[in-house]
């Protein structure tokens, strides 16, 4: 999908202010005039511009007082100072106040349009590297791995999908992928260029999710403290991916009903109605029908969500993908001095296992098994599949008996592991753990470890 710019340009001198706006068009911005920065305040509060031309000297609110409100309403506009040779001062003033740049009056167009564009990319490049964060934190992978038909038709759906602009309601287990698929569809689609929004709708409570979603109103409750922008402002453009969304308060439900409707939100404490163009995709390990008559989901609500359905098949529906997965997790995961490979008999354990907890869980078992490995070879004890398991497995892969040891036998088994696979860096080792410091320095004196 291609966008384009929205400019704001606020000078109250009419006469400048339609050459410029004839101007931009010509060069293909979407543009807007005011001429006084109580109209420029409005016009931010109600519509995303990714660029403000300012003039400073205005009658009722000056421009610095329109920069002052910018700066806290929102981080990603940027503001470009139109300025008398005069009030260069106040210019690189503006400059620390956080505008981007500032162009003398009169100006070059040529070197406008450069200053523009150049404000555009800052712009861009801030929001990606909000979203680079999210992801790197939740380690989202982009690539789908999996050979299998049962892969292979969601793949085919999902790339047919990804061609439209519809919203997408993504089913299954969880562990299945649900949050890659999603990414899948927005990489492939024309809003590729873009952000990919996520916010799981199970992690935090009501209040909290319609502030991550809409956005807050400096003061709007006890800790608001400064105005913050919602994911869906963020977002504009792209895609907005609700994961868990089935398990959403019925109260929240009709604010998100009413953006999927119209484009329409407005922040927490906020009078004016924003918009906001993306394209949303949900994912769910319920049947939300079966929702809708437990009068947990609106119906609507799936009716708006769900105009292209995809089912993620669980792992152990598409076996004949669980090895490449396997070694998929290796190649990531596995140091690059010492690479680890599955032995035989752990392939044969592995093929066999039914993966309650699908993809997520394989992933979790290589991790492990990289870290209980005591050489370059996972064998099937390095797995520690559950027992009740192994029970049902071909007994070709492995005629070791398993003792069973107490949790706490192999919680201390794996924090040692963990310490030594990391060299003793509690630091390292307390994030892949995921556990605090503070955590992981009583459990070292709990089990008295020692290096």
């Amino acid at each position: 999908m291609s966008k384009e710019n929205n400019i704001l340009v606020c000078d109250d001198d009419e006469t400048l202010c339609y050459l410029l706006k004839e101007q931009l068009l010509e060069e293909g911005f979407a543009v807007q005039t005011v001429y006084d920065g109580k109209d420029a305040i409005e016009s931010v509060k109600s519509k995303n511009y990714d660029v403000l031309l300012l003039d400073l000297n205005m009658k009722e609110v000056s421009g610095e007082e329109v920069l002052k409100f910018v700066t806290g309403y929102t981080s990603s506009l940027q503001v470009i100072i139109l300025t008398a040779q005069s009030d260069i001062k106040k210019a690189i003033n503006c400059i620390k106040l956080g505008a981007y740049d500032f162009i003398s009056k009169p100006y070059d167009f040529e070197d406008l349009i450069l200053t523009i564009n150049r404000a555009i990319e800052h712009k861009n490049l801030l929001v990606k590297t909000t979203i680079l964060e999210e992801q790197i934190n939740k380690n989202i992978h982009s690539k789908i791995i999996g050979s299998s038909k049962e892969i292979q038709k969601i793949i085919t759906l999902a790339n047919k999908s990804a061609q439209s602009e519809s919203n997408v309601l993504i089913e299954g287990e969880t562990g299945t992928g649900k949050e890659l698929l999603a990414e899948y569809v927005h990489r492939n689609s024309l809003r590729k260029d873009k952000p990919f929004v996520v916010i799981n709708c199970a992690s935090l409570p009501d209040q909290l999710i319609e502030s991550e979603l809409f956005g807050h109103e400096k003061g709007a409750f006890t800790d608001a403290k400064s105005a913050k922008q919602g994911l869906v402002e963020i977002a504009d453009g792209g895609t907005l991916f609700l994961d868990e969304i089935g398990e959403m308060s019925i109260t929240l439900q009709p604010k998100i009903l009413r953006f999927l409707e119209s484009g329409e939100y407005r922040r927490i404490g906020g009078v004016s109605n924003l918009t906001s163009d993306v394209r949303v995709i949900g994912a769910t390990n319920r049947n939300l029908l079966d929702e809708t008559e437990s009068k947990n989901f609106r119906r609507d609500l799936l009716f708006r969500l769900n105009v292209i359905t995809l089912t993620l098949p669980p792992l152990r529906e598409r076996k004949g993908d669980i090895l490449q997965l396997a070694n998929h997790f290796l190649e990531v995961k596995s140091p690059i001095r010492s690479p680890k490979r599955l032995s035989s008999a752990a392939e044969i354990l592995l093929s066999n296992y039914t993966f309650p907890g699908n993809v997520r869980e394989l992933d979790h078992i290589i991790e492990r098994a990289i870290i209980f490995a005591s050489d370059d070879t996972i064998k099937p004890e390095d797995l520690n599949l559950p027992s009740s398991d192994k029970k049902d497995q071909s007994t070709d892969a492995t005629s070791e008996h398993t003792e069973i040891v107490s949790m706490e036998e192999i919680e201390k088994k794996h924090i040692e592991n963990a310490l030594n696979y990391f060299k003793w860096d509690r630091a390292k080792t307390a994030y892949k753990l995921g556990i605090s410091i503070k955590t992981l320095y009583s459990k070292i004196k709990k089990y008295s470890l020692t290096q």
